[in-house]
C-alpha cells in the first residue's frame, strides 16, 4: 500500500463512523451529518454519536443528534475550523452542550504509517513477536496501552522487549476494525529514553502491513514523548477528533 491508498482508506473509515462521504472530509466547507450507528465502525466507539468533529487538516466534518445539531452548526460558523479543537473556543461548545446533559470528553490526534518511511527499528534489547496465547497473562496495569483488557478479544498481535528474561516493554495491536489495526505501546520506566518505544512501534508496524492491515496510532496533542515516537517510526498526523460524551460518564472519568 501506498502512503495516499492508506490515507484514502482511513478517509473511508471515518466517514462510515462519521455517516458521511470519504469526499467530504476534502471539502472547502465544514460539512454537518446526523450520526448512525455502523457495524463496521471501530468496535470501540459508541454509536451514534451526540456530537463527533473530525478534521483531516482542512474542513471539519461533524456527526451530531438532531438535538445537538443546532447547537454545533452554531459554533461551526462561528470560528474557522482549525480553531475549533482548541480553547478558549471549546468553552463556547462545552457551554452549548452541558443543557442536554454532555460535555467534551476526549479530544486526540491519529496518526498513520508511511511505507517509505516505515523501518524496523532496532534497539538494545531483544524483540520478540508475540501470539495471543502468549500475552494472555499480561494484562496488568504496566501494560494497559499496549493490550486493553476489556477489549482483550481484540488484541492480536503484539511484540515484546527483554532484557534477559525480564519484559521491559510492549507494543500491542488491537483489530479495531475489519482494514485499521491500532498500536498502543509500554515501557518500563528505568528503560525508557532508550530507543525501545519506536522499536517495538516500528516493528508492530511492519508486521501489521505485512498482513494487509493499516496501522494506526493515537496520542493526545499534550503526549509529547507519544507523538515524537510516532513520528520517528515513520507515522505522519493524519486527523484530529473530539468527541462528546454524558456528563455522568466524564464525571465518573476524573473521579
Amino acid at each position: 500500500m501506498t502512503k495516499e491508498e492508506i490515507l484514502h482508506a482511513a478517509m473511508a473509515q471515518s466517514a462510515l463512523e462519521l455517516g458521511c462521504r470519504a469526499e467530504d472530509f476534502c471539502r472547502a466547507e465544514n460539512v454537518i451529518v446526523r450520526a448512525a450507528a455502523d457495524p463496521r465502525a471501530r468496535r470501540y466507539l459508541r454509536l451514534p454519536f451526540f456530537c463527533n468533529l473530525v478534521s483531516y487538516g482542512g474542513n471539519l466534518v461533524a456527526s451530531v443528534s438532531e438535538e445537538a445539531e443546532p447547537a454545533v452548526r452554531d459554533y461551526l460558523a462561528r470560528y474557522p475550523a482549525a480553531h475549533c479543537f482548541e480553547t478558549p473556543h471549546l468553552h463556547v461548545l462545552e457551554a452549548a452542550l452541558r443543557p442536554m446533559g454532555q460535555q467534551v470528553c476526549f479530544m486526540a490526534e491519529y496518526f498513520l504509517p508511511d511505507p517509505a518511511a516505515l523501518t524496523a527499528r532496532r534497539c538494545a534489547y531483544t524483540l520478540r513477536l508475540l501470539a495471543p496465547a502468549e500475552f494472555q497473562g499480561l494484562y496488568t496495569p504496566e501494560w494497559s496501552n499496549a493490550l486493553c483488557a476489556e477489549r482483550r478479544q481484540l488484541d492480536v498481535l503484539a511484540v515484546g522487549a527483554y532484557d534477559g528474561a525480564r519484559l521491559i516493554g510492549l507494543a500491542g495491536c488491537s483489530a479495531d476494525c475489519d482494514g485499521m489495526w491500532q498500536i498502543g505501546v509500554d515501557v518500563l520506566p528505568a528503560y525508557r529514553r532508550r530507543g525501545v518505544a519506536a522499536a517495538l512501534t516500528s516493528r508492530l508496524a511492519v508486521e501489521t502491513l505485512r498482513r494487509g492491515k493499516i496501522p494506526f496510532y493515537c496520542a493526545a496533542w499534550s503526549n509529547l514523548p507519544s507523538v515524537r515516537n510516532a513520528l520517528r517510526c515513520g507515522f505522519f498526523p493524519t486527523w484530529v477528533e473530539l468527541t462528546a460524551r454524558p456528563a455522568g460518564e466524564v464525571e465518573e472519568r476524573n473521579r
